[in-house]
């Protein structure tokens, strides 16, 4: 036997691995999961730095775009602030918390 048709032998045998026998895994497809498409997507970009907008602890509308209900910071890649401004406005949104501009948690 060569070392290929050893490495197939191997491959055969896996336990949990129903992808060439057709298992039970993925229902009536064959067992195989869909192909994620890849299409375009709009890329985000941030508003401070295109806008020239400054971030400023005082204006609490402007900083509960940037705030769950919950009173949690939105990550980057959801709101799609750049870097340096997300670091700032992590700043900013803390500092008007503790001064009461900005509540910890909305009710």
């Amino acid at each position: 036997m060569s070392d290929r048709e050893k490495e197939n032998m191997q491959k055969e045998n896996r336990p949990g691995d129903n992808r060439e026998r057709g298992g039970s895994q993925g229902g009536d497809r064959g067992g195989s999961r869909p192909q994620r498409q890849r299409g375009f997507f709009k890329r985000k970009v941030c508003k401070f730095c295109t806008q020239n907008l400054q971030v400023d602890y005082k204006s609490a509308d402007s900083m509960r775009r940037f705030v769950t209900e919950r009173g949690k910071i939105l990550p980057r890649r959801i709101t799609g602030t750049c870097a340096r401004h997300q670091r700032h406005l992590a700043r900013v949104i803390k500092r008007a918390r503790v001064i009461a501009v900005l509540p910890f948690v909305r009710q």
